[in-house]
């Protein structure tokens, strides 16, 4: 497959159809959901309400749940923000597969080897390809329950071990995400082909297989529509390797994850600070994919997008200081001057 640059006509081309509009999800996720940098997963200790958190080694009080979690597996917001998510992306294929129908041109999402994050080129797509749906899987499109569960009443760091031995025999104590059953549904009856891409073990394929399956989101081919960690030579947790050999063999209209990585290895950059990740995906080429192309679901309990200190989290042009008791009169009239939302900032490399 050849690169070609994608200039600003590629938004239109995104968000409206040749023949159907294509809805735009709200993503309002894309702030909370991100992956395991090293791996499936990088843990981190959670951010908690009480002041004087347990360090992370500290056993959890029994029956007691992380506030993540809670979040992720518990809430009807995150089930609401996940089907959201799905809605949107069962109407954008819909429309990008009937541009394929009647022979409009149709681009592909995945970024050329030589792409940056800002000045993005894209794959092309060749004639005879079959569209597809790229997916990452943990938290994307399974909720690993059965784990998460058992791994909150646990202290002490991630082990890889017992993920492995997860991977092997909890096939039957995950459940689909919100929304994922139904769009995937719809992506397969217009004829657009689901493909998992995941950090996931090859040694387990069968059961990562299995458990697609049992959850209703397969059928999943290891090495067709089943891409896992050390596939097309890939090493350590990137996936850009893997999207590439996918791509010359589909037309990637559309992926969906819930880590930066899962769209692009380019946003895990060693040297990327938290606040550089977060101005890369509003870059002007990059802005205009979310939710038509590129697809986030929320995930606050794991993943790269957990880190950072006060300063990386927080400008320090927005910090302030209680004043005190109430002054006796009010101020009546704003600031003489607005400070720069921007100042101090630090700029993308």
């Amino acid at each position: 497959m050849k690169p070609i640059v994608i200039l600003a006509g590629l938004a239109s081309s995104l968000v409206l159809s040749g023949c159907v509009a294509a809805a735009a999800p709200v993503v309002a996720a894309g702030a909370i959901g991100q992956k395991g940098l090293h791996h499936k997963r990088s843990r981190q200790p959670l951010p908690t309400a009480a002041a004087s958190a347990p360090p992370s080694s500290a056993v959890p009080a029994s029956g007691s749940v992380p506030p993540g979690m809670q979040y992720l597996y518990g809430s009807g917001e995150a089930a609401a923000i996940s089907t959201q998510a799905y809605l949107g992306l069962a109407d954008f294929l819909q429309a990008r597969a009937s541009d394929f129908a009647v022979g409009h041109p149709v681009n592909s999402v995945v970024l050329a080897p030589d792409a940056t994050l800002a000045a993005p080129k894209f794959l092309t797509c060749t004639s005879g390809q079959r569209p597809a749906v790229v997916l990452d899987i943990d938290e994307t499109a399974l909720l690993n329950l059965g784990y998460e569960a058992d791994d909150s009443q646990r202290g002490g760091p991630y082990d890889q071990r017992r993920w492995d031995r997860w991977e092997a025999s909890g096939m039957t104590a995950v459940e689909p995400v919100p929304g994922a059953v139904e769009a995937l549904r719809s992506a397969r009856a217009a004829g657009v082909a689901v493909i998992f891409n995941s950090n996931r073990s090859a040694m387990n394929a069968a059961a990562t297989s299995w458990a697609l399956t049992i959850a209703g989101l397969g059928p999943a081919v290891h090495g067709d529509t089943l891409w896992l960690k050390g596939d097309a030579g890939s090493t350590g947790s990137g996936k850009d390797a893997r999207r590439w050999a996918i791509s010359a063999r589909y037309c990637v209209i559309a992926m969906v994850g819930d880590q930066l990585g899962d769209f692009s290895d380019l946003f895990n950059a060693a040297d990327m600070t938290p606040m550089q990740r977060r101005q890369a995906i509003a870059l002007p080429l990059v802005r205009m994919l979310w939710g038509h192309g590129w697809f986030v679901l929320p995930n606050p309990v794991y993943g790269t997008g957990l880190k950072g200190n006060i300063d990386d989290v927080f400008p320090k042009n927005r910090r302030w200081i209680d004043p005190g008791p109430p002054m006796a009169v009010a101020p009546t009239q704003p600031p003489a001057t607005v400070p720069n939302p921007t100042a101090g900032a630090p700029t993308p490399k």
